[in-house]
């Protein structure tokens, strides 16, 4: 593939890990189209990328995209872009670290219009702007937990192995295209989305946390190759492995850990719902 002048629409830019990804793609791409909820952070970043990068084009969108209106405003800052987009990244997406019987049922429906049908709904919209480029991409932002199901991300889980389903699938339906539907999955990541909870429990755990900053900079690398997926992290490549071939191995590791995570979601209930002193 090639990583040079991308033309790109870049969701969840106004989070920790697509603002880096924002800052590490201005050297290969002449234009962008940064969405995000905040649009403090996102003029902030449009501000830092037209001081580092002077010749890059930055249009922005605020909004919630589980809003059609709001992905309709992406569809013509889109169109409007000089020549086109030529890659979308779909890296907007939000957690919840909870025991499935307690997680509000408007919880799991947001985790699962955000994670999975906005990333379908604007695929959707855009496909077909990204069909005139010579070479295009469309590049969903998935998980570890896309491979591997986890206790307390349940709901979570089910997002990102369905987001994974949907790349496949639509990977090889536009196989005959110009577009290319690729999958990218970082591990743990040291964003506000990895609450004082799951770090605590990752340290006891000795699960490792990427910086924003390294993520972004394999994902810059991953859109040079032609590969379809890419997994982060060699242990968890290895879980992933072992997972799909000898589930009953993971099985049994995970239960070793129960206690762990039972803590760990038991002290992030109390941060959700802190008892007042009477």
């Amino acid at each position: 593939m090639s990583d040079s002048g991308h033309r790109l629409v870049l969701t969840g830019a106004s989070g920790g890990l697509g603002q880096a990804f924002a800052t590490a793609l201005a050297a290969k791409a002449s234009a962008m189209v940064l969405v995000g909820r905040d649009p403090a952070r996102l003029k902030s970043l449009q501000k830092s990328l037209a001081s580092s990068t002077p010749r890059l084009f930055v249009q922005t969108v605020t909004g919630d995209l589980t809003a059609e209106a709001v992905r309709q405003r992406v569809l013509d800052a889109a169109r409007a872009l000089p020549g086109g987009i030529d890659l979308l990244i779909n890296a907007a997406g939000i957690n919840d670290f909870r025991d499935f019987e307690e997680q509000p049922g408007a919880t799991i429906e947001r985790l699962l219009a955000v994670n999975l049908l906005v990333p379908m709904q604007l695929t959707q919209l855009l496909v077909p702007l990204l069909k005139l480029a010579p070479r295009a991409q469309v590049v969903n932002i998935g998980s570890i937990f896309g491979y591997l199901g986890y206790p307390g991300f349940a709901a979570y889980c089910a997002t990102k192995f369905g987001l994974r389903g949907f790349s496949q699938a639509l990977r090889r339906e536009l196989a005959d295209t110009t577009v290319a539907v690729r999958y990218f999955a970082p591990r743990a990541v040291r964003t506000p989305l990895t609450t004082p909870a799951i770090s605590a429990m990752n340290r006891e755990l000795r699960t490792a946390e990427d910086a924003p900053e390294s993520v972004a900079r394999a994902l810059v690398a991953f859109l040079a190759t032609d590969a379809w997926e890419r997994k982060l992290g060699i242990p968890e490549r290895i879980y992933v492995f072992l997972n799909h071939l000898l589930p009953a191995i993971n099985d049994k590791a995970i239960r070793g850990q129960l206690r762990v995570i039972r803590k760990q979601l038991g002290a992030n209930a109390r941060a959700l719902h802190p008892r007042t002193k009477e």
